[in-house]
């Protein structure tokens, strides 16, 4: 990856999710990959959104309220000068470990929150967004090998919460959000992956959550090809396209994609 700028090392990661997707017969399907900005600069992040990217992914409050109004000012002006292209606006994840305390800072500028693990957070969810004009659309983050290194909850426990979720009137539960261990050979995190979408399955066919409960996000830089085998439709990465300009080391407990 050494010597590659971002857009060739874009082109690559979003090639490999196309080969990933037709190695497992799912080619009609869509695969939405999510930029992770944790390592990015800010004109890494402009280079993507000329070549018509729009979904970014953001793991830290404070990083995220820095860079989406950069990012939307940035968008803005193009349009002003008439090179907008097709992105008008930036859909951005929140997939980091959230805190009940800086939930409702997020809630209307994010299009998706990966990372609901516990009841007391969506109660805090619901409680900032009473007043929102559609429901915030989230995802429950569960730990699927009981790393202690990682949030998330128990999958004996995701259709109790999801239950609980659902008789909240401004969240919807829109599916699943997992993260395998930190391993060296990616196909380690196959069985992991695998079990997710049974759960995944498990829950569509149960009919908890609804016709809105269509999404698995599983799959970082290091494994996203596997994840795409094994069912995942939203990828998380980061440093296969931005690089490691920060650490080179595994993502920790503080964010859930890079």
């Amino acid at each position: 990856m050494d010597g590659e700028s971002t857009r060739q090392r874009y082109q690559s990661v979003c090639q490999r999710i196309n080969e990933a997707r037709a190695k497992a017969n799912r080619e009609h399907e869509t695969i939405h990959l999510v930029a992770v900005t944790k390592y990015a600069a800010m004109d890494q992040v402009r280079e993507l959104i000329e070549l018509g990217h729009v979904d970014f992914g953001e793991g830290r409050v404070q990083h995220f309220l820095k860079i989406a109004p950069q990012v939307q000012e940035y968008i803005d002006r193009r349009r002003a000068i008439g090179e907008g292209g097709d992105v008008s606006q930036a859909r951005w994840h929140f997939i980091g470990h959230l805190q009940r305390n800086k939930a409702r800072k997020l809630l209307s500028q994010v299009r998706l929150i990966h990372s609901v693990d516990s009841l007391r957070l969506a109660e805090e969810i619901q409680a900032g967004s009473e007043n929102a004009e559609s429901p915030v659309e989230v995802l429950v983050q569960i730990n699927p090998s009981d790393d202690r290194k990682r949030y998330g909850i128990a999958p004996a426990a995701v259709r109790h919460l999801i239950e609980q979720i659902e008789t909240m009137v401004t969240i919807r539960v829109r599916g699943l959000m997992a993260m395998a261990p930190a391993v060296e050979n990616p196909e380690e995190a196959r069985p992991v992956f695998e079990r997710v979408h049974e759960l995944f399955q498990e829950i569509q066919r149960s009919g908890v959550g609804g016709e809105h409960f269509d999404i698995l996000s599983m799959g970082m830089s290091n494994d996203f090809e596997v994840a795409v085998e094994c069912g995942a439709n939203i990828v998380r990465v980061g440093s296969a396209i931005f690089g490691d300009t920060e650490v080179t080391e595994t993502p920790t407990i503080e964010t859930a994609g890079a």
